[in-house]
Order: C-alpha cells, then structure tokens, then sequence
C-alpha cells in the first residue's frame, strides 16, 4: 500500500490547488496562495518543458496517492491499448477499487475510501476485498459490508441528499455498479494528461 508521507497542505501549497478535495485545504490556499518552503512567497520562477511534465505527473500521482512504481505500471497498461493514452490512464485510475468508493459517495475524501477498503469495509460482487488497487471492471458491483453503515462519517454521508455518485456509477442503497468508463470531460480534473503522456514518452 502506498501512502502519501509529505503532509499534505505542503502539496496543496505545491501545487496551488487542492488536489485533496478536502475543505480544510481551500481555508489553507486562502491563507497561504503560495509554495512551501523559506522562498515560497518569492519563488516565481518558468518551468521548461520538461518541468511542466514532471509537475504535471506529480501531481496526478499525488492526487491518487501512488508510488511511481504503481502510477508507471498504470501508464504502461494504458499505453497497450488502443484508445487514446491519456484518457485511458484517467479511466484506469478511476476504475481503481478506492475510486470507485469514492466516486459511489461511501467516503468524503480518497484517503478515506481506501482505508475503508483496507479495513475490509468493501465487497466487489458480494466478496469481501481489501485491496484498493483492484480494478473494478465494467458491470461489476462495489457494496458496503453490513456493519460499514453505521460508521458515522459513512452513515452522514449516506443520508446526505446532496451526496450523489458519479456519473458512470449507479447506486442503490449501500450498493454501486460500475456501469461504464467514464469520458475525459465528465472527469473534473484539473489535469493535462497529454503532459504526461509527452513525460513518459522521452
């Protein structure tokens, strides 16, 4: 399992946006518009190229929280395909077990659907499943074990009207099928994937 060990308002700072999701971090934006570090306020310096790919791939990475060793091997599977590279390492990433939670609405944030995951929270097609990378395939159903329900973030969520899934995902209860891909403009990524792409093809 990968976990992010830099703290994370360093990341959202890095990158000037809160690729976390978490309210918490706009409050941090909102005080601190600028990079980490003794320099922050007066780094203004032009990325290359290739600086502009490297940041671009960190930063999708640190969106999903992935070692290079687990991001790469998703750009390698995405590049086997014949659908366009980019979209398909996005839809991969999607298809992921965590994301699939997270995008039904069973967590408010990424990091806590894949420890939902970890602690054996989650079933695919009704098996219990504590690996977030799994790849959920198309037709395939996520649910909540029995007792997940009554978790309070998790119960405050499911009773929430204004928490409603993803698209390309259809719920019912504490059950979420994965109906299709989903398409690059139903993504709200803030991401040039054709960056990364353009990274790993040096």
């Amino acid at each position: 399992m990968s976990r992010t060990t830099r703290a994370r308002a360093k990341l959202v700072r890095k990158f000037k946006e809160n690729i976390f999701g978490n309210p918490k971090f706009d409050r941090i934006l909102a005080k601190k518009p600028y990079p980490p570090g003794a320099h922050g306020k007066k780094m203004r310096r032009r990325l290359s190229d290739y600086g502009q790919q490297l940041e671009e791939k960190q930063k999708l990475r640190a969106m999903y929280d992935l070692n290079e060793k687990q991001f790469r091997r998703l750009y390698t599977q995405a590049r086997k395909t014949q659908a366009a590279t980019g979209e398909k390492l996005l839809q991969l990433l999607e298809s992921r077990l965590d994301s699939v939670v997270y995008r039904a609405g069973f967590a408010a944030t990424l990091a806590s659907a894949r420890q939902l995951v970890n602690h054996g929270h989650v079933t695919v097609d009704s098996a219990k499943l504590d690996i977030p990378s799994y790849q959920v395939k198309v037709g395939q159903v996520v649910g909540l074990s029995a007792k997940t329900p009554k978790i309070p973030q998790v119960a405050a969520l499911l009773a929430s009207k204004d928490n409603q899934p993803a698209k390309w995902l259809k719920r019912q209860a504490t059950l979420v099928k994965l109906e299709r891909l989903p398409e690059r403009q139903e993504l709200n990524l803030n991401v040039q994937e054709q960056l990364i792409v353009e990274y790993y093809s040096r």
